[in-house]
Parts: C-alpha cells; structure tokens; sequence
C-alpha cells in the first residue's frame, strides 16, 4: 500500500483517483536553460509526502534541490549549480571546484578528496606523468553521467521511484573509474536510498577514495539547529589551535556569522549491531530534520563542516573512506584503498527527512541508544586515528557492465 494524505491505498485505489500517478508523485526529466545552469539534465523526484528532490544527471548524479512542504533542505551557496562545461577543475590553484560547490548532495572522488595533493603516478607506468595532481576533493562531481534509465516501479501494491545512470572518471595512461548510482524512493516515504558502485574498468592499480559531503542549509541549520550523532571520540578538529575563539561548538548551531572561518571536525562513530552510523542535524523549534544513515564498513570515517558564514551558511554531513588527514596520510599508513581491473566497492546510504516532533524523538533515541555523544560542545581532542583495515578491494567482478 502507498501512504498518500495521511491514507493507505492501493494501486488501484490511487489510479481511480487521478490520470497519472505524476498528480501525487513521480520522476520527470527536465533541462534547465538559463543562466550558468543552461544545458543541465535535471531528474525532479516528488515522493507524495510533501517531499521534493532534484538530481543533476550531467553533475555526477548529486542531488542538488531538496525541499520538504515547503521548508527548504539543501543549500545552495553562491556559485550556484554550474555547468560542467564551464568547470576549470584545476583553476586557482585546485581551489576552482569551489566555484561548482552547491546542493544537498557533492560526490567527492572518485580517486582522490580533501585537499589539494601530487601524489605519486608510477603505477601509471608513463614516463612523463610523474606525478598526479589533485585538487581539491577530486573530479568526479563535476562529470556527467550515461542516464542508464528513470521512472516508476511497482512491485505489488508498492511504488518505487528510480534512475540510475553511470559517471565515468577516465583518462590515457591513467585511471579509469566508473561510478555506477541509483537513487530510488518509495512513493508515500521521505526516506531516499543511495546506491553507488564504484569500478575499476581500467588496467592500471588504481587508488580510490570517496566521500559525501552532504549540505543542510536554512531553514533546517538555524540558530539552535542540534547535530546527532553516535560519536564515541572527538578525533580531530581544524580550529584545535583556537577551539572557542569563534564561540561556535559541535553540537548546537547558531545564527548566521560575520567574519566566520570554516571549522571541520572528524568524530569516530560507533555504529549499530547491524553496522549502520545514523547522523542528524534537527530543528526543533519547526519540527523538521534531516538523518543520513551509513554503514561503518563502507564508511569509517565522518566529518562535520561547519561553514557558517553569512551568505554562506551550511553544516556538512560527510561520511567518508578515509580520515581528514588526506590522501597523503592514508599513503604513510597503509590505508589508502588500491583497485585492480575489476575489482569495485559498493557504498549503501539513506538520506530521511525527520517529519515532526516524533520522527525527531526516534531519531535522537536511536542514535543515543548506540552511544551517548559528549555533552560538552568542545570537547577534548584525542588525535587519535583508529587505524582503517580492509583497504584492499572489496569483491571483484569481471566483465559487469550497465548500472548498478
């Protein structure tokens, strides 16, 4: 049965009710055609909630729009959602992908994030590209995807929203990545699945690193908003040096500021007896939040963006492969994933809107239930990074093509 207007109804209930399913709920492909979004291939979900999602096919199929009954979900932030065409990826000194940084949704990778890096490229096995330079927090969120297919599915008296499509990171003698993603809704739901596959199609030992960084912005983020989150230790923070000079902790947001430097902490999750990392960013006072759900396994690292500046103001929620020290430091410890031809990594994430003073309660219940995160909003500074096992590839399947 679908959930529609506080009403279970099956399919044919629903059919008798309207001409299409798209009146409620549906996926409908759209180009956007002004300004410096022109030419973009758009997928517009509506789930039948109230709950409304964009997808930008030709920008790694991130999510860029999210709204739920009116209240706005993801951020957008001054560069807007760029056409790649006009991406300089390694312009201004490999800060250019500031100028594409916009949405619910970035893909960060997919062999490389974080900071600007010249890593080594002898597995490359060419002379003269001695080294490779990244930028910052990689290529792949400004390539456009192969739409694989979009639409509606039922399966009995259940409908599901899909599209799929495959993201192809390549390049001579170097590597050949492909992310394979699907995103897929249950009408009458606000909870959307993230399916990614990331592949090595290329011949070369290929490095791979992958992170979220998953925007919320205003209303949502607002004076008092509270991050929820199963932290076990405050591994790192980059305002270490002067933790409360901008009087800004990790728990509890404020207003707009002025003058405000960005503050990143990694916090070390404990996941539950099923594997899964819930983390929230709440708004009380409306009764709304956002809960972005991961596997430990898949992600073993989380990050916490805090870049609160007026005009600017966003909280990022960023699970990811590897710790804040960056690609360089997951060379020194062994701990950078390396991929031959074939082998691939599957990344299983849940984005939900909390409707409600109830959905918030079990949300702050479930996450506290795992582990009680510090009361304090600056709390000590460990420096201790848990050393990350499995780094080799994940499974391996020759030949599989298509999406995921």
């Amino acid at each position: 049965m679908v959930q529609l207007y506080a009403t279970a109804m099956s399919r044919r209930q629903i059919e008798a009710r309207c001409g299409q399913l798209a009146q409620f709920a549906g996926v409908r492909l759209v180009t956007l055609d002004d300004g410096l979004e022109r030419g973009i291939r758009m997928l517009e979900f509506r789930s039948g909630t109230g709950l409304r999602f964009t997808v930008l096919v030709d920008r790694a199929m991130d999510i860029a729009e999210c709204e739920f009954r009116g209240y706005a979900v993801g951020w957008h932030s001054p560069a807007g959602f760029r056409h790649p065409g006009l991406h300089e990826y390694e312009g201004e000194g490999g800060l250019g992908w500031l100028r594409s940084f916009s949405g619910l949704l970035v893909t960060c990778g997919l062999d490389h994030i974080l900071f600007m890096h010249d890593s080594p490229a002898d597995n490359y096995v060419y002379k003269p590209r001695q080294k490779v330079q990244h930028s910052i927090h990689g290529r792949v969120g400004t390539i456009p995807a192969r739409l694989g297919g979009y639409g509606e599915r039922w399966e009995g008296e259940r409908c599901f929203l899909w599209a799929e499509g495959v993201v192809s990171q390549g390049t001579v003698f170097g590597e050949h990545l492909e992310l394979h993603r699907r995103i897929e809704i249950e009408a009458g739901t606000n909870d959307i699945q993230l399916t990614d596959r990331v592949v090595n199609r290329g011949f070369y030992r290929t490095p791979h690193m992958l992170c979220y960084h998953m925007n919320i912005g205003y209303p949502v983020l607002d004076e008092g908003a509270r991050y929820l989150a199963p932290i076990q230790d405050v591994v790192w923070a980059a305002h270490a040096d002067s933790y409360r000079a901008q009087g800004v902790g990790y728990q509890r947001m404020p207003a707009p500021q002025m003058g405000f430097h960005e503050q990143v902490w990694q916090h070390e999750m404990k996941a539950d007896a099923a594997g899964l990392v819930p983390v929230a960013l709440v708004n009380d006072r409306l009764g709304i939040g956002v809960e972005v759900t991961t596997r430990k396994d898949q992600f073993p690292c989380q990050y916490q963006w805090q870049n609160l500046q007026a005009g600017q103001y966003a909280l990022g929620l960023e699970p990811s492969t590897n710790h804040v020290l960056g690609e360089g430091g997951a060379r020194e410890r062994g701990e950078l994933i390396w991929l031959e031809h074939g082998d691939e990594r599957h990344y299983d994430t849940r984005i939900r809107i909390l409707a409600g003073e109830e959905d918030i309660f079990r949300s702050e219940q479930r996450i506290r239930a795992i582990s009680p995160q510090p009361l304090d909003d600056y709390p000590p500074v460990s420096g201790c990074f848990v050393p990350l096992s499995g780094r080799g590839a994940s499974e391996r399947h020759e030949g599989q093509g298509g999406a995921a």
